[in-house]
């Protein structure tokens, strides 16, 4: 039974700090599909020869 509960406090403790340490920069907000899903465009490869 110790163990459990050891095992929950290591978790809470590593859980905070990476809450912490994140900030607000964290999404929880799960997937998004449509409009509001932002994808960054690769960039174009030029294959035109001068």
């Amino acid at each position: 039974m110790w163990k459990l509960i050891a095992g929950f406090v290591a978790f809470a403790v590593i859980a905070l700090f990476v809450i912490f340490k994140a900030g607000d920069k964290v999404d929880m907000s799960g997937e998004k599909h449509g409009a509001e899903a932002v994808h960054a465009p690769e960039p174009a490869a030029s294959t035109a020869k001068p």
